[in-house]
């Protein structure tokens, strides 16, 4: 397998990762900001388990990509 495939493994990987962790952390603020997380009078809205589970997604996706990279050597 050529080394270029290699890299773009570890740059995908690299890329969802950081993404993943600027979704989650970014959710999580924006809920706090806005008072919609721990508040327990106020209706949660759909939005934030929506981008926790696309947060979680990517995180779980950059995983197996490093695993198939780790298989390509």
């Amino acid at each position: 397998m050529p080394q270029i495939f290699k890299a773009l493994a570890t740059i995908t990987a690299w890329i969802l990762w950081i993404v993943s962790l600027v979704m989650g952390f970014g959710t999580c603020i924006i809920g706090i900001i806005a008072g919609d997380l721990f508040n327990p009078d106020a209706v949660m809205p759909m939005t934030y388990p929506a981008m926790f589970a696309v947060a979680g997604f990517y995180a779980i996706l950059a995983v197996v990509i490093m695993i198939l990279r780790k298989k390509m050597e």
